[in-house]
Order: structure tokens, then C-alpha cells, then sequence
């Protein structure tokens, strides 16, 4: 198992990280969009995992209908009222095979979907503080991480490889301020907590298997749309995952100097 599965680098707190929202920028008001102290402000899309989750008056969508797939509502390719500029409809297919299906991959959010998306969680834009490339280098990030985060997964489920040789995703959540117990100890240790962290339920040939990825901070963004560091692991929720994770630390252990 590699490092980055159960064990990711332990973050620079001291890294300023470099947001594909030009923070620098002043909005409309003259107001900087960066806060005096270097911090990301809340409004910004990319870190809003930190702000206020609380659902806007007036939310036009039926929070029955939601996907408990991946807990989100119909796609909404429609543009959203006083949209500043039109946005992609296109959609980008995944590597990641989709539980219940024989070829089906899923589907990346279109530039407009994650554009709304995030203003039902509350994010509202400011004028000249969002241009209309900073989506696609959201996307691009979006999807990078994803990526990122399925491989790791199949780092893990290689060690059931006889049982199954196709896993599949079969849904996940956000829950980004329901910090993992590991995250919390790591924050006890001096170490920052994660922007994010999202339940991955994979469908193991027929077994349900949880995983918990805690995204962090990673500092600039790279050419390839990676900046963050993930720690993926299964959930210690059954004896099956604390003995995949005993061997992994068991591993790293033995091989630590080779």
C-alpha cells in the first residue's frame, strides 16, 4: 500500500495556498477579496466547506428528491438568475465504474451544475471576485481529486482481489465539518484539520465497504489540476477493515527503510 492511502505527508500550515480564485482581486464594493491576515475568505467556492452550511431561504428544490447516490438533486443545467456569464453544459465521464451497472461510468458535474450547486449551498458571488475560467479550473480540480481518490481506493481493495476483481462505486457524501476521529487526533498533534472529507461506499462484488478520505491542503495547484493531499482508508466499522488496515501498518513498518 502506498503512503498516500493511509498515511498522506503531514500539511505545511505555514503554506499559503494558492486558490484558482484570484483572491487579490477587488470586488465591486473596493473591498479586497483576501482578508488582511492571508486567510482564503469564506465566500470563496473552492474552501466554502468551511463556511456556513445552512440552506437559503426560498430553496426552490425538493429536498426529498434527493440522489442518495451521491446527495444531490436532479441535474440543473439551467443557468441560475443574474449569472454573470454562461457557463459549459458538458459533461466529463470518469474512470470510476458506477455500482448496479455492467460498463457505466459516472459523470462529472458540467461547469453550470457545480456553478449551482454551490449556490445551494449558500456561496453567492461578488462581482469581478469570479471570472469565468476559474470554473474550469474548479472542474479541473474537482475531477482530479476524484481520480485521485478511486485509485487510492484500489490500492486497498487489491488486497481482496481473489474475492473480487471489479469493485464499484456505489455512492458517496460530503461531510465536511464531521471531522474523522484520526483528522481530530492529528489536530490535537499541532496539524491542520481537512478542508473536506467525503464517505465513499464501494460495492465489493456484492459487499457494501465504507472508506473515508479527508482532503488537505496541498499548497499550489499543479499542471495536472492536483493540489490537495488525500488520506483514503476504510472506515473501522468491521473486522475486515481493521485487519486491512493492521497489514498496511504492518507493511510500512517492515519495508520503512528498504
Amino acid at each position: 500500500m502506498g503512503n498516500s492511502a493511509t498515511k498522506p505527508p503531514m500539511p505545511n500550515t505555514d503554506k499559503k495556498s494558492e486558490c484558482p480564485i484570484q483572491h487579490d482581486k477587488k470586488a465591486a464594493n473596493g473591498e479586497q477579496t483576501k482578508q488582511s491576515n492571508g486567510q482564503i475568505p469564506s465566500e470563496c467556492p473552492m474552501h466554502q466547506s468551511k463556511a456556513s452550511k445552512q440552506q437559503p431561504d426560498g430553496c426552490p428544490i425538493k429536498h426529498d428528491d434527493i440522489d442518495p447516490k451521491n446527495m444531490m438533486p436532479p441535474p440543473n443545467q439551467q443557468p441560475a438568475p443574474g449569472q454573470p456569464f454562461t457557463l459549459s453544459t458538458s459533461r466529463i465521464t470518469s474512470t470510476i465504474p458506477k455500482a448496479g451497472t455492467e460498463n457505466e461510468k459516472w459523470q462529472y458535474p458540467s461547469e453550470q451544475m457545480f456553478w449551482n450547486a454551490m449556490l445551494r449551498k449558500g456561496w453567492r458571488w461578488e462581482e469581478d471576485a469570479i471570472k469565468q475560467q476559474d470554473m474550469n479550473h474548479i472542474i479541473n480540480i474537482h475531477n482530479a481529486n476524484n481520480e485521485k481518490a478511486w485509485q487510492e481506493v484500489l490500492k486497498w481493495e487489491a488486497l481482496h482481489y481473489e474475492e473480487c476483481q471489479t469493485p464499484k462505486l456505489k455512492k458517496f457524501g460530503g461531510k465536511a465539518s464531521d471531522y474523522s476521529p484520526r483528522a481530530r487526533v492529528r489536530n490535537w498533534m499541532g496539524y491542520e484539520l481537512p478542508f473536506d472529507r467525503h464517505d465513499w461506499i464501494v460495492d465489493r462484488c456484492g459487499k457494501e465497504v465504507r472508506y473515508i478520505i479527508d482532503y488537505y491542503d496541498g499548497g499550489p495547484v499543479k499542471a495536472n489540476g492536483e493540489f490537495t493531499l488525500l488520506d483514503v482508508r476504510p472506515a473501522l466499522d468491521s473486522v475486515g477493515a481493521l485487519n486491512d488496515r493492521l497489514k498496511a501498518a504492518w507493511w510500512r513498518w517492515t519495508t520503512r527503510n528498504e
